[in-house]
């Protein structure tokens, strides 16, 4: 591991039950919070830290049906705390019981490293919100793909940046997708996509990136042996020959982007509210938006048709108030709860 960068704690536990897990990470973060309500796990899950934590420490995701907690840094010890006093899981109608859990811990699969490494999306990277989809709509698809794999690197770079890191090497970033097409997820008329990515930064096993990480969307899985890898310094210079070379074994239906540098000095930082631990009930025009993700620098001038329509202004949808009810009789089955829970 360098020195030159702070260690960054990750550990990923899959809870084994009884009975294939047919919920949504929101319902197992609920059941969670309310079993056990005096857990340090509880503020990491329910928005607490949002405001002093602009990335979620402790995600939750349903994989092949079965339920894994991710954490990073600081939430890593109150996942580790409760992986064993959880013995079974109350929804109400079906109760999981909990045979066993696995517990991958490591200090240093978070960091710049020489070499592109590849990885899959496990679910679904919702790449675009509302407002980065009004642009995505009017470029073409050479664009597009670039475009997308740009926000990719950004949002790698403030991952770094909110892990205590100040990058001095760039971030290459290549992106792999089945469509150009985007998935259109939830009610916020996120889009979504499919495929695999390489960077030159180690990124945990599930850890999520992009929109919509606390419903456990972004989830990535590393395509190297960890245990082979090599973590020296190195130069770059032969990243976009290789790069190339292994796009032209490539079949051409695939959407697939230019290898790109990802200048960090130039990622916009986002701003936090000094004093609050919460996000302002008023959303603010800035960088980073409720849900974590990360919007594209808005310096960087396109010379494509957004550029002749940025003279149609874009009228975000208003969001429904907020319904406050009694925690004690929440239903964490219940579509009603999926939808509201952190809903801002």
């Amino acid at each position: 591991m360098s020195s030159k960068y702070p260690e960054v704690r990750t550990v990923a536990v899959r809870i084994f039950t009884d009975k294939p897990v047919r919920k949504t990470p929101y319902q197992v973060k609920g059941v969670m919070m309310n079993q056990f309500p005096d857990e340090e796990i509880v503020p990491m899950l329910d928005g607490s830290y949002r405001q002093k934590f602009l990335y979620p420490r402790v995600q939750v995701k349903i994989l092949n049906e079965q339920i894994y907690i991710v954490g990073i840094n600081e939430g890593v010890d109150s996942i580790k705390a409760i992986a064993q006093k959880m013995d079974f899981l109350d929804f109400g109608n079906i109760t999981f019981q909990v045979l066993d859990n696995e517990i991958e811990e490591h200090g240093n699969r978070f960091q710049p490293v020489s070499k592109l490494i590849r990885y899959r999306f496990v679910t679904p990277w919702v790449a675009l919100n509302q407002t980065t989809g009004y642009r995505y709509r009017y470029l073409n698809n050479a664009d597009r793909v670039n475009f997308l794999n740009r926000l990719l690197g950004q949002n790698i770079v403030f991952m770094a940046r909110e892990m205590g890191m100040e990058l001095e090497e760039n971030i290459f970033t290549k992106v792999t997708l089945s469509s150009l097409f985007p998935r259109q997820v939830d009610e916020n008329n996120w889009g979504a996509f499919d495929g695999e990515f390489r960077a030159n930064f180690v990124l945990p096993n599930y850890l999520g990136i992009g929109n919509g990480i606390t419903r456990g969307y972004g989830a990535l899985f590393g395509l190297f042996n960890p245990e082979l890898f090599s973590f020296n310094e190195g130069d770059l210079q032969e990243l976009e020959a290789k790069a190339a070379k292994e796009s032209n074994d490539k079949q051409t239906t695939i959407a697939e982007s230019d290898l790109q540098e990802i200048d960090v000095e130039k990622v916009p930082r986002p701003k936090k509210v000094p004093g609050k631990d919460l996000m302002p009930t008023k959303r603010s025009k800035k960088v980073l938006s409720e849900e974590f993700e990360i919007e594209e620098d808005e310096t960087i001038v396109y010379q494509t048709d957004v550029t002749r329509k940025k003279n149609a202004p874009y009228k975000p949808k208003k969001r429904n108030k907020k319904i406050k009810k009694d925690s004690s009789n929440i239903n964490y089955n219940s579509e009603e709860y999926h939808k509201k829970q952190h809903t801002l």
